[in-house]
């Protein structure tokens, strides 16, 4: 299978993902939610889900031609390396936030190293 094909596969799953941010944070709400009670107890989680699942339903719009979109990669591998570093440095400033250390930190990293390996490894614009 060629780098562009999975480059295609991840966009729609890391964009469907992104849009199941509220379901994750009910079922893993310590991986996934900074503030105790349900999501919708939060302003500032709301934001963040409205904020993903934007930017996923755009990965997945995405996949067909990932080439013409390489600033949407870009942007969702950066923003997902800071993000993942911030959270990571504030995890530790409370026990109660460890959680993230095993859910959503090493999940944004995921994402940023396999959208830059597949757009950046040297064969996601050819089929080799």
């Amino acid at each position: 299978m060629s780098r562009l094909r999975l480059l295609q596969i991840a966009l729609v799953a890391f964009g469907v993902v992104f849009c199941l941010v509220y379901p994750l944070a009910i079922i893993w709400p310590s991986g996934w939610t900074w503030h105790d009670g349900p999501p919708t107890a939060s302003h500032y989680f709301i934001m963040i889900v409205g904020i993903y699942a934007t930017l996923g339903v755009f990965l997945i719009r995405a996949a067909p031609d990932p080439m013409a979109h390489r600033s949407l990669i870009d942007f969702t591998i950066w923003s997902s390396v800071v993000h993942a570093l911030i959270m990571a440095i504030q995890s530790y400033s409370a026990d109660a936030h460890m959680g993230h250390m095993l859910g959503d930190v090493p999940a944004l990293l995921l994402v940023a190293a396999v959208l830059g390996g597949l757009t950046y490894s040297g064969g996601a614009t050819s089929d080799g």
